[in-house]
């Protein structure tokens, strides 16, 4: 056996690993501690923010409770009296109401933005652009959008005038409301959308488009039969965080119709809110949250199986 044979299996070699030098610390102990350094804020933070305040809420779920007394612990009770209450199935019916608009406009708007920005420019000055009305605060943009749109003063209402055409009640009528609240926020999102449509367009390589040309497709039916198949997964992100994040729209309700008409725009959102600070029904507002928790949780799950969000057809 050779001297550096023997150095090496002594362990005597320098920059030898722990094993060979017959070390008798753990592997990936000190690892491990750094680890749990760097994962503890966010363990922190998870703790004390979500899993303690939800399971907290499920246990206010099954109480009758308000600031002024302690929870009494009726069972069931507030889910009973959820399932009657005609108010919460509107609201229910106004969010979906809200989501399918919100969603149909919202991805088709980014999809055409995201495709534009690949084929014409790849600009970062445009992308700026395209991204900035997500960079403004949901209630500031809310309260510009509800000013021109005043019935009244609104310079939206005052072209329509000046043109001869009726006003119209964006914000103030049964059938307009919830549609303008969408399309307001289909604003303020679709650049934020559509930058993650062109993140993903990014991946799909330039030889799958050029062999599609030699077979003589064309750039529609290369963007059905290869963008969006490839886009998959992109979508499906796009799809789950746009669903449940209309699901839970709040703000712009809050700052603009406050739930009016009537109740054509009492999204679920606006409705917990009432019924747990206005009304300090607590324990039915828990029972509410954790019902809408339940459907986001399916209604992810389903998006992701359904459109297999895990594959991708390049590999």
């Amino acid at each position: 056996m050779s001297t550096a044979t023997t150095d090496v299996a002594l362990g005597t070699v320098e920059g030898a690993t722990p094993e060979a030098r017959g070390s008798d610390r753990p592997p990936g102990r000190s690892d491990l501690g750094m680890a749990l350094v760097f994962i503890a804020p966010a363990a922190f933070g998870f703790l004390v923010f979500y899993l303690y305040p939800t399971i907290r809420g499920i246990y206010f779920s099954l109480t009758r409770y308000n600031v002024l007394g302690s929870p009494h612990f009726i069972g069931l009770g507030n889910y009973t009296k959820l399932f009657g209450d005609a108010l919460f199935w509107n609201a229910m019916k106004v969010t979906l109401e809200y989501v399918f608009l919100n969603i149909f406009f919202q991805t088709i708007l980014a999809v055409a933005i995201g495709v534009l920005m690949q084929r014409l420019t790849k600009s970062t000055v445009v992308r700026a652009v395209i991204l900035l009305p997500f960079l403004i605060s949901n209630v500031i943009a809310a309260l510009v959008w509800f000013l021109m749109l005043d019935f009244q003063v609104g310079i939206v209402n005052e072209v329509l005038a000046d043109l001869g055409l009726d006003r119209i009640t964006f914000f103030g009528g049964d059938s307009t409301a919830i549609t303008t609240i969408a399309l307001v926020n289909v604003w303020r999102h679709m650049g934020y959308t559509a930058l993650l449509i062109f993140a993903g367009l990014q991946t799909i390589p330039d030889y799958v488009y050029e062999a599609a040309a030699v077979d003589g497709s064309t750039e529609w039916r290369s963007f059905w039969r290869i963008t969006l198949p490839l886009l998959r997964p992109i979508l499906a992100l796009v799809l789950v965080i746009t669903v449940t994040g209309s699901f839970q729209v709040f703000d712009t309700v809050a700052v603009t119709t406050r739930g009016g008409p009537g109740n054509a725009s009492r999204v679920i959102q606006y409705y917990i809110i009432q019924k747990g600070f206005q009304e300090g029904q607590f324990g039915y507002a828990s029972a509410i949250s954790l019902v809408l928790f339940v459907i986001l949780a399916i209604v992810a799950l389903v998006q992701l199986r359904l459109l297999r969000a895990g594959e991708s057809d390049l590999s």
